[in-house]
């Protein structure tokens, strides 16, 4: 069996080895979509494919969409040359199950790859049909400038250059937003669908932030920037999503090379995307997102599980509850334990009386008591599922190792904003004893030494080099070697979102970093010391 459009043609063969296929003209929608597209979605990768692409899917057999995805990928061209142009853009969807079973499913909705094609995205954003663009690029995609407050040096060569040459997806979307601006100011709605606080603000600082540049350098006019700024026809709606979609597993490869699927080989890029034709997932997903769309949108609430169009308070709601409270922190404390001491599943980390402990206090204990219940979704039952149903489903191939990627582009986000509400309360965050723990891990991680003492490989961040240089002298099994090597971290705002000093925490940070370093075993020693 072939993962193509003329493959699943012969639907006997898919029928048979269980697998759905989609079931509308995906020939007539492609046409449809290039004619007259609808939504664009920058970031090409794994948990778009399989979430928003099932959505999308939904939405097309339900006959409530004519019109697919066009998705762009800005930053790693290899996924539209090895993963969207071989199989036709088609996604082979495969739901993990608590219970070992799975849902295997063809999704055909991502009607067009491109690799930032310029031409092609003029004529896209210029179409009126287009409603909106969507985003999943990690945190880190929405970035300008350094931890200094400069720009990085890709967006000073962009804003200096202006919006021909611009190649970031920042960039990219703001460029075509002004092509849109010139063919007659029409309507879009501009979706951040990533785990940042205020996404959609974060989203709209980057947009008018080049815009403005420009502005001031002569690219664009003074009418680009006030249309970016008029909510009647550009908003940037706030949303949250959710669903765990870890790297594409070796052993689901095998299973589906056996039942004579194709070319099913996971891939990893040049710069570090592991992908593959399929895409492996939990079943729980959830996207909530603000209902601002002045162009229009699918009908998203009518067949889509586990996606909810409400109002912006309501998506801050979700949107702190998980991201600060219920998954992402857990997670990332997950990820730095889970490398140091030798982990690379994170439902085996669930069975560690130890780590369960530690997300159990971080979550419930402490980040709970400023999280206020959204109404939609219940914190105390989400956060009761991830951590006793979704972490430890044994069928989810999730590694601490891929959780751990980009962590300094995270833990502000993750942790800062619940440590600013304790400050907001009680005037300092001295009461937290579970966070900076998980703080005091991410730096020992920096170390890349296991507890036993052995050398492990850190995951990509964007502040890696930086970082290490930070700790480069501090030897674990020698706590003398530290001598305050951490303190321009702790203080750095731009990192954690706020001075860890002036919150109370900074000094007992470095006290648990060097109870950590203390020699092999010592990691272990803390986690049972501060947890129980």
């Amino acid at each position: 069996m072939n993962l193509t459009l003329a493959g699943i043609k012969e639907t006997t063969k898919w029928e048979d080895a269980g697998i759905r296929l989609p079931q509308y003209d995906v020939e007539a929608m492609i046409n449809k979509t290039k004619e007259n597209p609808t939504w664009v979605h920058f970031g090409a990768g794994n948990i778009f494919r399989i979430f928003l692409g099932g959505v999308a899917d939904d939405l097309l057999e339900a006959g409530l969409m004519e019109t697919g995805i066009t998705c762009v990928e800005t930053f790693d061209g290899e996924i539209i040359d090895k993963i969207y142009a071989p199989f036709d853009n088609l996604v082979l969807s495969i739901l993990l199950k608590a219970d070992g079973s799975t849902d295997k499913r063809v999704l055909a909705s991502l009607a067009e790859g491109l690799k930032a094609d310029k031409t092609r995205l003029a004529e896209i954003f210029r179409n009126p049909s287009l409603q909106m663009t969507s985003f999943t690029i990690t945190e880190k995609g929405y970035a300008l400038k350094d931890a200094n407050g400069n720009f990085f040096p890709w967006i000073k060569d962009e804003v200096e250059a202006g919006p021909t040459d611009a190649t970031s997806a920042m960039g990219v979307v703001t460029a075509n937003l002004y092509e849109r601006y010139l063919a007659g100011k029409y309507p879009i709605a501009v979706v951040s669908m990533d785990n940042c606080a205020h996404n959609g603000d974060v989203l709209k600082g980057a947009v008018t932030t080049m815009a403005s540049v420009w502005l001031t350098n002569g690219f664009v006019e003074a009418g680009f920037v006030d249309y970016l700024n008029d909510e009647t026809l550009v908003t940037f709606p706030f949303s949250m999503i959710d669903k765990i979609t870890p790297r594409p597993a070796e052993s689901i490869a095998a299973e589906l090379t056996e039942m004579g699927i194709a070319n099913m080989a996971p891939i990893t890029t040049e710069k570090r995307t592991f992908i593959a034709p399929f895409v492996n997932a939990e079943v729980p997903q959830y996207l909530v997102v603000e209902d601002k769309f002045p162009n229009g949108r699918p009908a998203f609430e009518k067949v889509a599980a586990g996606v909810y169009l409400t109002d912006q308070e309501t998506v801050n709601k979700v949107e702190q509850m998980k991201v600060t409270t219920c998954l992402n922190p857990l997670h990332t404390a997950l990820a730095v334990y889970g490398c140091i001491l030798g982990y690379t599943l994170i439902a085996d980390e669930m069975k560690d009386e130890q780590l369960k402990k530690l997300v159990w206090q971080i979550g419930p204990v402490e980040g709970m008591p400023v999280v206020t219940d959204p109404g939609i979704i219940s914190p105390d039952k989400f956060v009761e599922e991830v951590i006793n149903v979704r972490f430890p489903n044994p069928f989810m191939p999730d590694a601490p190792q891929r959780i751990a990627t980009d962590t300094s582009q995270k833990v502000g986000i993750r942790f800062g904003e619940t440590i600013k509400s304790y400050m907001a309360k009680d005037g300092d965050a001295k009461a937290l004893k579970a966070i900076p723990l998980a703080l005091a891990g991410w730096c020992r991680y920096l170390l890349a030494v296991d507890d036993e003492g052995n050398p492990f490989e850190l995951s990509d961040d964007p502040m890696l080099a930086e970082l290490t240089a930070m700790v480069a002298d501090v030897k674990v099994g020698q706590p003398e070697t530290y001598t305050g090597q951490l303190k321009p971290l702790l203080s750095n705002a731009n990192i954690f979102g706020v001075d860890l000093y002036e919150a109370g925490l900074g000094k007992f940070v470095e006290e648990l970093f060097v109870e950590l370093i203390q020699g092999p075993g010592a990691v272990r020693a803390t986690l049972i010391k501060y947890v129980g």
